[in-house]
């Protein structure tokens, strides 16, 4: 990770100290189970916490003992020899290094988990207050980026709500699969540590007991926990992309803040850019990256090989970290997103009509017109307004196969008729309660 896009809070969850302060605790708790079977005298035990407890690990002269014995774990536990003293020689009885980098990894992520929950939080309480704010505001949908028929704003963002409802059940969902402990011994069998040890380091921790730990936590829950961080990410751009969108110059429907004394280009003052949003395009990319690195992942030789240390001690920080700071940047936009409904009701206008033609294809339909027939009469009018020659309405008046009244004509046109259901899909998705108070 790089400190432009992490947030201090995301940050200190990767940082040394805290991995060294889990990693005592782990090896603590592990103590005190021990002490309590009789394995090692309980004087240690205590002695183990009251030395450190609170202590501050010198992260330097850890690294100092690794570039020595070239092992992260045999360096920590070097390292809480000299501040503990001879009753550290009770540490890490029967216990692997894995016991200890794999139960530390699950607390990590687990707390990262928790910061991504709060902050889809955000991003949803964003999106339900401009949701009810623009309910009904028109503006046209398009399909292959065509305008199509009429939607509002409102719904728009009500898609997105619901989605990332979904996000925040995958994120509570990946972290009930990545919590898990395993403090097993060399190759899961348990020869050297009971296992009430590790039933009690992991209530301790916050964990639920690994079922079957080789030597390692299985890595499909890795694979599984960063490929649902890639799909939050996915909808992060998804909404990212629609602003960008609309942005742009010839839509100019909605825009990112524009903050006084920002600036926009070095060569060209005028410039506006959507440069959160575009940002957020690429921060998702960065977050999917970790995906095919944790599949690889799944498959180590036999009990266990370290293929896939070096891949998670990048992915994890960085995926956790940079989606993090696209949740909360993602936040913001929508919070203070400007929205122009002049120009969504100009673009909707745009085309003269044109949105309306289902509508006159059905009604001819049930005037007895085969459907060939009325698509034929609707498409045959609306490629005269594609081309610029006319009113869609005047054309359709004109023309003898379109065998309905101008009454019926004007009634077909009724942008209103578009949204007779919008509370029904609110009430779907923000229940009958929040429509019904926003309707008062």
């Amino acid at each position: 990770m790089i400190p432009r896009y992490a947030r201090p809070e995301a940050a200190e969850i990767w940082a040394p100290q805290t991995r060294f302060t889990i990693m005592f605790e782990i090896e603590a708790h592990a103590a005190d189970a021990m002490a309590d079977l009789g394995v090692i005298p309980k004087e240690a035990a205590q002695v183990i916490w009251e030395k450190g407890r609170g202590a501050i690990f010198d992260v330097e002269r850890i690294d100092a003992i690794e570039r020595e014995v070239k092992h992260d774990v045999i360096a920590f536990l070097t390292h809480v020899t000299e501040l503990v003293g001879p009753e550290a020689r009770f540490l890490h009885q029967g216990m692997t290094s894995s016991d200890v980098n794999d139960t530390a990894l699950a607390v990590q992520l687990s707390r990262a988990t928790d910061l991504l929950i709060e902050d889809v939080d955000l991003v949803l309480a964003a999106l339900k207050r401009r949701a009810f704010e623009h309910r009904l505001t028109p503006t046209v949908g398009r399909s292959h980026g065509i305008h199509a028929e009429p939607t509002t704003f409102g719904l728009k963002l009500a898609g997105h709500y619901a989605e990332f409802q979904r996000a925040k059940e995958r994120l509570a969902m990946a972290k009930f699969e990545i919590a898990t402990c395993a403090i097993s011994g060399a190759v899961g069998t348990f020869a050297n540590v009971a296992p009430q040890v590790e039933a009690y380091v992991a209530e301790k921790m916050g964990l639920a007991v690994e079922p079957v730990s080789t030597q390692v936590i299985p890595r499909d829950r890795h694979a599984a926990y960063f490929a649902a961080l890639a799909v939050v990410a996915s909808s992060i751009e998804r909404l990212a992309v629609e602003i960008r969108h609309l942005q742009r110059t010839e839509v100019l429907e909605a825009e990112e803040p524009f903050d006084p004394g920002q600036k926009g280009s070095s060569a060209m003052p005028h410039k506006r850019n959507p440069i959160l949003t575009e940002n957020l395009t690429g921060l998702a990319r960065l977050v999917r990256s970790a995906v095919v690195p944790a599949m690889e992942n799944v498959a180590l030789w036999h009990e266990r090989d370290i293929s896939h240390s070096s891949v998670e001690r990048a992915i994890a920080p960085d995926a956790t970290v940079h989606l993090d700071f696209a949740l909360r940047r993602l936040a913001g936009v929508i919070e203070r997103l400007v929205v122009y409904p002049e120009n969504m009701a100009r673009n909707l206008d745009r085309l003269g009509g044109l949105v309306h033609s289902q509508r006159v294809l059905l009604a001819l339909t049930q005037k007895g017109l085969s459907r060939e027939a009325s698509y034929a009469a609707v498409q045959r009018n609306a490629m005269k307004v594609w081309r610029g020659e006319g009113s869609f309405l005047d054309f359709l008046r004109a023309d003898p196969e379109v065998t309905l009244s101008e009454a019926e004509l004007g009634e077909l046109f009724d942008l209103g008729y578009h949204f007779k259901n919008v509370d029904v899909i609110f009430e779907r998705v923000f229940g009958k309660d929040a429509v019904a108070k926003a309707a008062e």
